[in-house]
């Protein structure tokens, strides 16, 4: 059922398929080009919640309700649940998504989240473990900004290299083979690679090198050049880690340039919106690849592609002790062919 190539790259033999998808977005969101790609834009990014935290949950658990009934599913029907954010102890996850009551894991692969469990969902229903499963995330600006950086009323500058986290959520639901659908073919675990990097305002220069790691490790193992792929789509790098990207790989002899695109590239017009180096957060690879990347999966537009999602592995805590940034980068190469 499994098919393993080298250390950590598995194919997945009964190719469980993506089933259905839903993606939830706020105001900012909503106005950059793949407005039409959304489910749902709530112009209101608060949500009408108490805390932005309890905003960040709403996204998740319209993230999840927009992809069941698109699914024509009940949360009943989910043998288990993947999901996390960016929150001390995944609270918008755990919070938000109580109320179904399903079979629940909690995640934390901060930006790679969506990969993660999307991965994992991918695993449990093609070992039989799982009939549905449910991977899940969502973040919030305002929260990410508490949490990270500096809260909003203290008025901080942000440097150029920072990057503006999606106020967004997204939901893949996976099951068994079912033709017509996206599929999971392969999956890669990826390495923690750490160079050093300090600054909480470049999250894309910690987490490129993870990237190139774990792409240039997937595509030695399964023995396919970039051009096998309609796209090779990372998570959040924005712009410098896009950059870096290209070149860190270049290095090993790999020219991924003509393939590459980037979540945090595409779900703001950096021309006319104030996102700096571009999208970052959970949120931001999941609504782009559960709206835009899995749409275009399904009409057959994409056949064969590799999402790689990057993640910072940082808290306030070890940021605050002076401790560099440790980046991850998990793979899913999802195909339509």
């Amino acid at each position: 059922m499994i098919k393993r190539h080298g250390r950590s790259t598995l194919e997945l033999e009964n190719r469980p398929s993506v089933i259905s998808w839903g993606a939830v977005v706020g105001k900012n969101e909503g106005e950059g080009p793949l407005s039409d790609c959304f489910d749902n834009i709530y112009y209101d990014s608060g949500a009408s919640q108490e805390t932005w935290e309890k905003s960040e949950s709403f996204f998740q658990q319209h993230a999840f309700m927009e992809a069941i009934e698109k699914g024509e599913l009940h949360p009943h029907d989910i043998d288990v649940m993947f999901s996390g954010d960016l929150l001390n102890q995944c609270i918008s996850s755990s919070f938000g998504l109580l109320e179904f009551k399903v079979p629940y894991l909690g995640q934390y692969g901060a930006c790679s989240t969506m990969a993660q469990t999307l991965l994992l969902s991918g695993l449990f229903v093609n070992g039989g473990i799982a009939d549905i499963a449910a991977a899940v995330t969502a973040s919030h600006f305002c929260s990410a900004e508490r949490q990270f950086r500096f809260p909003l009323e203290y008025g901080g500058q942000r440097t150029p290299t920072a990057q503006r986290t999606v106020t967004g959520g997204g939901c893949a639901i996976v099951g068994k083979h079912t033709e017509g659908k996206p599929y999971i073919h392969a999956v890669h675990i990826g390495t923690m690679i750490d160079l050093g990097i300090k600054d909480a305002n470049n999250m894309g220069a910690a987490m490129a090198p993870a990237a190139a790691r774990s792409i240039t490790d997937f595509l030695r193992d399964t023995e396919t050049s970039p051009s096998d792929y309609d796209l090779i789509l990372t998570g959040d790098l924005g712009v410098v880690g896009s950059e870096l990207l290209c070149e860190l790989m270049l290095k090993d002899g790999i020219d991924i340039s003509n393939w590459h695109n980037d979540c945090g590239l595409l779900i703001y017009d950096r021309k006319k919106q104030d996102v700096h180096a571009g999208g970052s957060g959970c949120g931001c690879a999941a609504s782009v690849f559960c709206s835009l990347i899995l749409n275009r999966l399904s009409s057959g537009e994409l056949k064969n592609v590799i999402f790689a999602a990057t993640g910072a592995l940082m808290s306030p805590t070890s940021s605050q002790q002076g401790d560099s940034i440790p980046g991850i980068s998990h793979i899913v190469n999802v195909r339509s062919d």
